[in-house]
């Protein structure tokens, strides 16, 4: 499939709004609420969560730049990389993170509006793609942020 310009930043500010109404109002508890997750994965919270799904979604801004990740996460895996990510922001206060989070947003709409027609027409792509913009953000939002909040309720 090829993509549109338009059809891409519809989904990108849909799923932002989705996620930022989610998250613009929670408590200090509701930040540090910790997610299921395997063992042998990074202990995350709700705030954790919202920093993963920021650095992927920030990529997608390098991508659509014409840049390339930063040195110190060229060559990782997936679960290197997101231990790195935690390690960067486990400490960061929420509102860091929810800042963070506006940021980029702003940041991608600027880098897809900029961005050549070629890099969302040039080729044939996956229905989802760039994945990391709404399809990525989406499964977190609901698999992980919302079920620990509901949790909430329930406890």
């Amino acid at each position: 499939m090829r993509h549109k310009r338009e059809e891409v930043i519809e989904r990108a500010i849909r799923e932002f709004e989705l996620l930022d109404h989610l998250v613009a109002n929670l408590t200090n508890e509701d930040w540090e609420r910790r997610l299921p997750r395997p063992e042998t994965k990074d202990p995350w919270t709700v705030k954790d969560a919202l920093a993963h799904i920021t650095h992927w979604k920030s990529n997608v801004v390098l991508s659509a730049k014409g840049l390339r990740k930063p040195p110190e996460m060229r060559g990782l895996g997936e679960s290197e990389a997101n231990h790195l990510i935690y390690l960067r922001w486990r400490d960061r206060s929420p509102q860091d993170v929810l800042a963070w989070h506006r940021q980029v947003h702003a940041e991608l709409l600027a880098a897809l509006r900029e961005a050549p027609e070629e890099w969302f027409s040039g080729r044939e792509r996956r229905a989802e793609w760039p994945y990391d913009l709404d399809g990525h953000s989406a499964d977190h939002r609901v698999k992980d942020i919302e079920r620990a909040l509901a949790a909430r309720s329930m406890g």
